[in-house]
């Protein structure tokens, strides 16, 4: 009853909520360079609205991460802007943990978890000769056929702003919990998150706050899936040196290129490599049909062939000064993407065998870039909350698989916290008229909302 008047009043809102993601969506975020001040004023302008506190933290200036939580206590009832959901407060049965303190408004502490709810307010950039081929402008957030187009709506803004949105619903019924929920709106995740979610985390005087004790995170997934794991990365510089000459003198030297060429065909047969170790659990689960349909439905055709096997994208390559020189020099950078149990450093010495018939060539890991792979359990009560309440609103349980990709989610679980995504679908992430369908948005803030509802009302 409660549930179906939180998604009757997110009903009721849906304007509301809509002319939310437009504004943010108006708002340039672009990172780099990583000014995000006009999108923090929509978030805590429609936060403060809804009579939700909220704190700016911002170790770097232009880009402030927006924050709220409030105590893991049963207080007494606040208004609510639902006459529905406010009856049904009224009509809750007070426990003897519910008596409160004399003038204090605060009863005595419910134990419970620290939910955290997490997303970013940064975009990817975009180029003026990318801007020219859009049919709607980037930053306009025009809504045609039940569709927003903007930049960003894809990764992240559709996602963020429902995961606020939700955070609004259960922050007004905090009475009710048996836990607390965390707001983090953060800046700076495009850019690997030094002045974000890894902030919070590692450098704040509150980190423990921020880090609760699982996080809810609304990257874009498909609805028909939660992530609970991501692959590592391994980014790598590899220079070739060689002798230079004149273009029609090969005898004296291979040049550079073609050396480079050789080894980045030796580096990409690092794919076939399997000898790590996988939890015999987790590879029984992602090799059930369900699990690797899923994958190829969100990903492409051929993603689950991927999901436990390490990748090799050749990402940029430069060298040579003109057409008839044999080239001196050559340098390539290397995106490695490491499977659940694979870790740099057996990745490494795979490189380095390969290397002996190489001579010529050097490499450097981009420390800052490269993360190791990061999971959690694929069967926790919050994915089970997701399943049932998107089942619910969709008719369809979504399934949890990896991600190929990379989302903050990585930094609470290399801190043994429990993280879990789950998002719009990630169609369009970065591209041409990249745009979410409306109906699914709202769908996201049902069921954001509800899974956060079941998961801290559930035993104390």
């Amino acid at each position: 009853m409660f549930k179906q008047a939180l998604l009757d009043t997110i009903d009721a809102e849906r304007q509301d909520l809509i002319s939310f993601l437009q504004s943010l969506t108006r708002a340039d975020s672009s990172n780099p360079p990583g000014d995000t001040i006009a999108a923090a004023c929509v978030v805590t302008t429609f936060l403060a609205s809804r009579d939700v506190p909220s704190t700016l933290i911002a170790p770097k200036s232009d880009a402030p991460n927006i924050t709220s939580t409030f105590p893991a206590v049963s207080q007494t009832p606040t208004h609510s802007r639902s006459s529905s959901l406010h009856q049904l407060d009224e009509q809750h049965t007070p426990s003897p943990r519910d008596s409160v303190f004399a003038d204090s408004g605060i009863s005595t502490p419910n134990p419970g978890p620290r939910l955290i709810m997490n997303g970013h307010i940064d975009v990817f950039p975009i180029s003026e000769a990318e801007r020219s081929q859009w049919t709607h402008d980037p930053l306009s957030a025009d809504i045609e056929n039940n569709r927003m187009y903007g930049r960003g709506l894809v990764d992240m803004k559709a996602g963020t702003a429902a995961i606020i949105a939700a955070y609004t619903y259960i922050f007004a019924h905090r009475h009710l919990l048996n836990g607390t929920a965390v707001l983090e709106a953060v800046s700076d995740e495009e850019t690997g998150g030094k002045w974000g979610s890894k902030y919070l985390l590692n450098d704040d005087d509150r980190k423990d706050t921020w880090t609760g004790d699982v996080n809810l995170n609304a990257e874009p997934t498909g609805l028909q899936s939660i992530r609970f794991a991501e692959k590592g990365t391994l980014r790598m510089t590899f220079s070739v040196k060689a002798q230079s000459a004149h273009g029609a003198y090969t005898h004296l030297s291979e040049g550079a290129i073609r050396i480079a060429t050789r080894l980045i065909i030796e580096l990409v047969k690092l794919e076939d490599f399997s000898d790590f170790d996988v939890d015999p659990e987790v590879r029984r689960y992602l090799d059930k049909q369900e699990v690797r349909d899923t994958v190829d439905e969100i990903m492409g055709t051929g993603a689950s062939n991927n999901i436990l096997k390490p990748t090799v994208n050749i990402g940029t390559i430069n060298g040579g000064t003109k057409v008839n020189t044999i080239p001196g020099d050559c340098k390539f950078e290397v995106d490695i993407r490491l499977p659940i149990g694979l870790v740099a450093a057996t990745m490494l010495n795979q490189i380095n065998t390969i290397l002996k018939n190489f001579p010529a060539a050097t490499y450097e890991v981009q420390e800052a870039a490269s993360n190791p792979p990061n999971s959690c359990a694929f069967d926790h009560a919050l994915t089970r909350a997701i399943a049932d309440n998107a089942e619910h609103i969709l008719g369809r349980k979504p399934i949890a698989i990896p991600s190929l990709g990379a989302t903050d989610a990585k930094h609470w679980r290399y801190k043994g916290v429990p993280a879990y995504s789950y998002g719009l679908s990630p169609e369009g992430m970065a591209g041409i008229d990249e745009s979410v369908d409306l109906d699914d948005y709202i769908n996201l803030v049902k069921i954001l909302t509800l899974t956060a509802w079941d998961f801290l009302t559930g035993p104390a």
